[in-house]
């Protein structure tokens, strides 16, 4: 339970102010989960959604607006009630993670060692904690994949229907929260399933009627996957769309004038599945996993790896004895690892610490075993060695968190869209001096914001706003009462302004600026 403790108190302290500010995904993610504990309708009044929320087009998988209701409920409609799902479900994940490993490895004398270094290697984990502070949805649907593979494993060896029962109510869970558990979590059903057959058929009085229950659970969701919505979001993103590379590819032959071997060489697949696999490799990139991180700093802090260096030896060693003792279900830890990845590298942005965190726990269950075996071998000199190494791991956690809470915030405030909560908060105790309130879109999704940090009602939103819907599918809300979200700012009498420096006319007067955490002006207030 210590680790568990550990685990919370890392994901929890200071989670409504750090990070800085919320992102348009946590405040919609937390509007949402508002608009559906008032009336059960999502913001746009689709009652009780069970295949996406249209939020801005992206039509997301509707699990985490669902797990937010409480915690707004009962906190009310702020950053920590917003975060709090990711935070819980991350913190359940490194106990789920303590039971899976001896189930995994139950055979092992070392299992109860091998679950507990593991728990507390995901609990410390810089992967694991950014992305479980912030209100992701792939934290949550990482938990559910964990927890599905935790129960269907327990069913193969207790035989008990009720793991099976809610292994597939956690699998289905998990595809209906983020879209590369979409993919991640069928992979992994099929290869359990394909492992446990022969347990699966003498139970198949308990299976069949378990799986006819889970697809009815599913036809939302693959009538949802076969929809134009579903490919939206699929089609922005993915490394398939980018006809760059076949323009590319088409002028390579031209230039070998059209030559047959040209073309073999440059076919459009051939040229597509190379660009697949530099994605997939890239995930496995050590600066990302090791050093740096993800580039995106919403994912890292930039000087500390998705895992720690300190990390690398031991994840090695882990590999190494697991291919060679080959003990339980050993195969499943890295070719789960890799089957995480297998969505992610369509997408055009890699490597990508959200869309693979699906590997979780895989890397630290590597990374325990490594330890375990390595204090185990060092028998002579065990005691200067375990002391030695955890110091050194201390210094790596100590470094990191750190800088996670010291500089963080100040050094990425830009990146989370950090203003809008002061700029609000200026606008809604000045507006009624005004006709209208103009909010730049330069940062991205004022309206959500608007929505959020004045608590308006969803009711109200519906009935005042104005909404555009793009033949793509994308949704742009113009108005919601006297706010108005134009694209281009333009001069009108009697109204508020909140736009960045960079769009204030010269003869305006400037009454109020937002800066960001290291005194940068974000957003700035003039009326006219």
């Amino acid at each position: 339970m210590g680790v568990v403790l550990l685990a919370a108190v890392l994901r929890f302290w200071q989670l409504g102010v750090i990070p800085a500010s919320l992102t348009w995904d946590e405040v919609a993610w937390g509007y949402n989960a508002y608009s559906l504990g008032i009336d059960g309708k999502d913001e746009f009044g689709r009652f009780l959604p069970v295949d996406y929320l249209e939020s801005f087009g992206d039509y997301k998988p509707p699990v985490y607006a669902y797990a937010d209701v409480l915690p707004v409920k009962v906190f009310g409609l702020n950053e920590f009630a917003a975060r709090f799902p990711s935070a819980f479900f991350g913190t359940l994940a490194v106990l789920v993670t303590y039971f899976l490993v001896k189930r995994l490895f139950t055979k092992s004398e070392k299992k109860q060692w091998y679950g507990l270094v593991a728990a507390l290697f995901l609990a410390i984990s810089p992967w694991n904690i950014m992305l479980s502070r912030a209100a992701f949805e792939a934290n949550v649907a990482m938990f559910l994949t964990l927890s599905g593979v935790w129960l269907f494993i327990s069913f193969v060896q207790d035989r008990k229907w009720p793991y099976l029962f809610f292994a597939m109510v956690a699998f289905i869970l998990s595809v209906n929260t983020f879209n590369s558990a979409r993919v991640l979590a069928p992979l992994l059903v099929m290869i359990l399933v394909i492992a446990s057959w022969k347990v699966l058929w003498e139970k198949r009085k308990i299976v069949i009627p378990i799986t006819v229950i889970g697809i009815i659970l599913l036809i939302p969701f693959i009538k949802f996957s076969l929809s134009p919505q579903a490919k939206l979001r699929y089609n922005e993103v993915n490394i398939f769309s980018d006809v760059s590379l076949v323009e590319n590819a088409n002028q390579q032959i031209a230039n070998d004038h059209n030559v047959f071997w040209s073309k073999i060489i440059h076919n459009r697949r051939f040229v597509y599945s190379v660009a697949y696999m530099q994605h997939f490799l890239d995930n496995l990139n050590p600066s990302f996993l090791f050093i740096q991180g993800d580039g995106n700093p919403k994912f890292s802090t930039q000087d500390v790896g998705e895992m720690y260096l300190w990390d690398l030896p031991f994840l090695v060693v882990g590999i190494l004895f697991l291919l060679r003792k080959r003990i339980g279900y050993w195969w499943l830890v890295p070719l789960w690892a890799l089957l995480a990845i297998v969505p992610a590298a369509v997408a055009r942005e890699t490597p990508h610490a959200l869309r693979t965190e699906g590997a979780l726990p895989t890397w630290q269950i590597l990374i325990a075993i490594g330890f375990v075996e390595s204090v185990c071998y060092f028998k002579k000199y065990r005691k200067a060695f375990l002391g030695i190494s955890l110091f050194v791991l201390f210094l790596f956690v100590v470094y990191f968190q750190h800088g996670y809470y010291t500089h963080y915030s100040a050094e990425f405030s830009g990146e989370w869209q950090y203003g809008y909560k002061d700029a609000l908060s200026y606008a809604r105790a000045h507006e009624n001096m005004y006709q209208h309130v103009v909010m730049t879109q330069a940062l991205g999704r004022p309206y959500i914001y608007t929505l959020f940090y004045n608590k308006i009602s969803p009711m109200t939103f519906r009935s005042t706003s104005i909404v555009k819907r793009d033949a793509f599918g994308f949704v742009d809300v113009v108005q919601v009462g006297k706010y108005l979200f134009p694209d281009k700012i333009t001069a009108m009498k009697n109204t508020l302004y909140i736009v960045t420096p960079s769009e204030v006319p010269s003869n305006v007067k400037i009454l109020a600026t937002f800066p960001l955490v290291t005194g940068q002006s974000s957003l700035v207030a003039y009326a006219l």
